[in-house]
């Protein structure tokens, strides 16, 4: 149900972007473990940001930010933690071109700054923040790398120069050569049903 008569038609999370030190590891647990498609990839000399498929036109997206140190922690879901840096920004799915810049319009018409439209080759997107400064994102596809098969070959949407081994391995075997193992965070994850 929409929240007013003129509404904006979300069509679901276009991506969630979190951040990651180790790429090449994301990617054997993210596609290899969870079976989350690695559908494109983006490199530049200050970042790599690789995106995962888990259902038609919505993925998880990593940046890992090259030569940048970063204050990594693991903690339970659920429990607040001050250094919280793991999350970068929230992207929603809209249809088309016309609905960005019908919800661009709408910002600006409400007196929240918003940027022009970007062009990310396979996707476009304006950028924003709420009112807590959570980065905020709307984009559409493009080039919808979801729900069809995969072509690492196809360099409009794998694009990195010098993916990790993790993508040069899906590239020349088409499947992983090994995947990661994780572990529980040393903490006591209640059963908050169980009294």
């Amino acid at each position: 149900m929409a929240a007013t008569p003129d509404t904006v038609h979300w069509r679901g999370v276009h991506h969630l972007a979190l951040v990651t030190p180790d790429m090449d590891a994301t990617v054997r647990f993210w596609h290899g473990v969870l079976d989350a498609r690695l559908v494109t990839t983006l490199g530049t000399p200050a970042f790599r940001h690789y995106f995962f498929e888990v259902a038609p036109g919505n993925t998880i997206a990593f940046f890992e930010f090259i030569d940048q140190d970063l204050n990594t922690f693991a903690k339970p879901a659920g429990v607040p933690y001050s250094q919280a840096s793991q999350f970068d920004h929230l992207s929603m799915h809209l249809a088309d071109e016309d609905a960005l810049l019908r919800l661009r319009g709408r910002l600006k018409d409400n007196d929240c700054e918003v940027t022009d439209v970007v062009d990310h080759g396979f996707l476009r997107s304006i950028y924003f923040s709420d009112p807590s400064g959570i980065a905020l994102e709307a984009s559409w596809w493009t080039l919808d790398p979801t729900g069809r098969p995969v072509d690492y070959g196809d360099t409009r949407l794998f694009a990195d120069p010098d993916p990790v081994p993790a993508v040069r391995e899906l590239i020349e075997n088409g499947a992983l050569d090994h995947t990661v193992s994780t572990q529980l965070v040393d903490a006591i994850i209640e059963d908050l049903k169980r009294g």
